[in-house]
């Protein structure tokens, strides 16, 4: 029987009153990272080398639900993000958005309906360069339903729909080998996995990777340089280590219902979190801290993020 791996977090790295802290990323060329509240519709950037004090806070047009780095020169003063209609850079100094692939438009939602009741959540860029995203019904006017779509952009601005009928998507990432891809879908309290052809970006053979068969729900995840996935359990307090072959392994506990995304910085992993349905002051001080960042070294080391390669 394994012994499985046990770290715990008594307080928050980084002490904001977030609502909905997700897309946590490392920018190592920069010594930042950043990360989104998707609800309040801001993105935070912290320089690692000076630390807390050094946060920086942008107010954001529309919700951002992840973000990612671009390949070459030509775009060092912006980022790329799956926003609230789809795919668009974003200024690094102001935050200004400016859409380079909207997902809906008139002539497939006429009546603008289908654009202001969804929105995007989780995704990641694959190692081509294609950057994938689940857009899902969007919490502040309609409750999540079987109706998201996971897309796909590729570096030459063609968007494919690779995943139909996902409620809430989460987590997307790749085994070491890249030819496997992992899906969280969170409400089935499932991470599922696919065959993938890195040279063509098609997926296959849809399967369950990991069941949680729990009431919780697997959130955002990171996968190590040994292919684990560190997902995050919303409504579990914990973030857990699943091997490759899907046994839990690692259990990161932290002081809050609500973790929702890991990522790495080095061997230490760094946690947002969301705020807590119940006000904070009635819950017990070991679960308060909703909203916040946290961060834990577990000894292993993330796999790098790939850039969106942008053609143009």
């Amino acid at each position: 029987m394994s012994t499985v791996q046990k770290w715990t977090v008594s307080e928050p790295y980084l002490d904001i009153p977030g609502t909905l802290l997700e897309g946590p990323f490392h920018d190592e060329a920069r010594n930042e990272f950043r990360f989104v509240d998707i609800l309040d519709q801001k993105l935070y950037t912290l320089d690692l080398a000076q630390g807390p004090s050094s946060l920086k806070t942008l107010d954001i047009v529309n919700s951002i639900g992840v973000t990612a780095n671009i390949a070459g020169d030509s775009h060092q003063d912006q980022i790329v993000v799956a926003a609230k209609h789809g795919f668009a850079l974003a200024n690094r100094d102001t935050g200004e958005l400016s859409y380079i692939r909207a997902v809906w438009d008139d002539q497939n939602d006429p009546n603008k309906s289908i654009r202001h009741r969804m929105r995007f959540n989780d995704g990641a860029v694959d190692s081509h360069g294609r950057f994938w995203a689940g857009a899902m019904n969007d919490n502040k006017f309609v409750q999540p339903g079987p109706v998201g779509t996971i897309f796909r952009l590729d570096p030459d601005l063609k968007l494919y729909r690779m995943v139909e009928q996902v409620t809430i998507p989460n987590g997307i990432g790749w085994s070491p080998n890249d030819d496997t891809m992992y899906l969280t879908d969170s409400p089935t309290a499932k991470i599922y996995a696919f065959d993938f052809d890195a040279s063509t970006g098609a997926i296959s053979n849809r399967r369950v990777h990991f069941d949680l068969a729990e009431p919780q729900e697997p959130d955002g995840f990171a996968i190590d340089t040994e292919g684990c996935i560190w997902s995050a359990i919303y409504g579990g307090g914990r973030v857990i280590r699943i091997s490759p072959e899907g046994k839990v392994i690692g259990v990161v506990s932290v002081p809050t219902r609500n973790p929702t995304c890991p990522a790495f910085v080095g061997t230490e992993l760094f946690i947002t979190t969301a705020k807590d349905d119940t006000n904070d002051e009635a819950l017990p001080e070991s679960i308060r801290y909703g909203g916040r960042l946290f961060r834990v070294d577990v000894g292993v080391r993330g796999q790098p993020k790939n850039p969106f390669r942008l053609e143009g």
